[in-house]
């Protein structure tokens, strides 16, 4: 499926979907409880329908209607999954599996699609075994498939946080151990994904002890979940999308549905536009963003690694130079989208170039052509964003993969005014 693009003015309302992160961690949770717990306005999307067939494979029941789903918990008395668990394109899905499985009497097989295959768990498998879980890779390189045998029974182990992901897994899984655990991190990136984990466990009764600085969890074994009813927030990532679309065409947009006291780390791009110069206001949880000129300057994308592929966009169109810096681990998404939107943007005419941890990007035109979306759904977007500004047409392709996390992106664009249409949906 391709995305084909033309120069837009955008006008208009966009009411931001449900959190992914917040969707994916809820059902976790319900899974792991006693008894029924309520999502309110959760995602619905590939990567969430990829965690739901999970939940059903250890055990729990998902009822999903319109705008509410309800699971029926375990109480963390999880059964060996009858066959191979497909987690899809979902990492985070994968990678808090891979906690749940380990809470398994029994062995259970993780794997996903070619994305994931590639992805790293080694760090997380390490972590899991020194608490009592054999787990290993079946082809021995440290990625999927990936065979668990629990449970683990806790102690005290270490991880390298490279992705959030890692210690959100340890988290979730540890409290039902049945010793106390204690949780060594040397190293974190993305450390607001890890207080949104500690608010749901806060939510749901769980105990723990951490420092400031995330670098050491002590959680007491033989806890359990509470059930919960609640409200799922709107997804700051996916409202980057928008924010760059206003910020980069000159045109004038009201977000709605996003809640700034929550603990997503991608609120940080209304930041980020702002100190570019871009005009936005925030009113209780909707805000409205005045596109013009654009400054640049030297960001810091740690926290916040999926905003890059949006944020490079909008550096193409800021006078001056900016750095998007210290965020390692964007090579390790779905695709390399250090590599990636370089390679992208350069084909549109981008002044941009790599570093090990970023991007450098000076102003630039630029111009519609045919570029390579690589089925990663960020890269899609940002492309597609990068087209409403372009002198010409741009043509995304692999745009199927906007279903990961937002399958409602093309409809919103075209609500607001963008010139975009797919061809080749099936």
């Amino acid at each position: 499926m391709k995305f084909t693009v033309n120069p837009s003015k955008l006008q208009g309302k966009v009411p931001i979907p449900g959190s992914k992160s917040h969707t994916i961690r809820a059902l976790i949770i319900g899974l792991l409880a006693e008894g029924d717990s309520i999502l309110r306005e959760p995602l619905e999307s590939s990567d969430t329908l990829s965690c739901v067939r999970m939940i059903e494979a250890f055990g729990g029941q998902v009822t999903r209607e319109k705008n509410l789903w309800k699971v029926k918990g375990t109480g963390g008395r999880l059964p060996i999954p009858d066959d191979v668990i497909d987690t899809g394109n979902s990492g985070t899905t994968l990678y808090i599996g891979m906690g749940t499985a380990s809470l398994v009497q029994g062995i259970t097989v993780l794997t996903g699609d070619h994305q994931i295959r590639s992805r790293p768990a080694d760090g997380l498998i390490d972590a899991l075994n020194a608490l009592g879980a054999h787990a290993r890779s079946t082809r021995n390189n440290g990625k999927p498939p990936l065979v668990i045998e629990g449970p683990i029974t806790g102690g005290k182990t270490s991880v390298k946080a490279i992705t959030s992901q890692y210690l959100t897994s340890l988290l979730l899984a540890t409290p039902l151990a049945i010793s106390d655990t204690i949780i060594d991190v040397p190293l974190l990136y993305e450390a607001p994904y890890v207080t949104m984990t500690l608010r749901w466990l806060e939510r749901c009764g769980i105990r723990y002890t951490a420092d400031e600085s995330y670098t050491k969890f002590i959680i007491p074994g033989g806890q359990c979940y509470k059930p919960f009813d609640a409200h799922i927030p709107a997804d700051f990532s996916s409202s980057a999308f928008f924010l760059v679309a206003a910020a980069i065409t000159g045109s004038e947009l009201k977000l709605t549905g996003l809640d700034f006291t929550d603990s997503q780390g991608d609120k940080e791009v209304v930041s980020i536009l702002q100190k570019m110069g871009v005009r936005i206001d925030i009113d209780g949880t909707s805000l409205r963003i005045r596109g013009g000129k654009l400054t640049g300057g030297t960001f810091d994308l740690n926290a916040i690694p999926d905003a890059l592929p949006s944020l490079a966009v909008a550096a193409c169109f800021a006078g001056g130079e900016t750095k998007l810096i210290n965020v390692p681990q964007a090579r390790l998404k779905e695709t390399d989208r250090i590599a990636v939107m370089c390679r992208e943007l350069k084909k549109m005419g981008a002044n941009i170039e790599e570093m090990p941890d970023g991007l450098i990007i000076r102003r630039s035109t630029l111009r519609g052509t045919e570029v390579h979306g690589h089925g990663d759904h960020r890269v899609v977007m940002s492309l597609a964003v990068a087209g409403l500004a372009s002198d010409g047409i741009t043509t995304v392709d692999t745009a199927e993969s906007v279903s990961v996390t937002f399958p409602s992106f093309p409809e919103l664009m075209h609500n607001i005014g963008a010139s975009l249409t797919i061809e080749g949906r099936e």
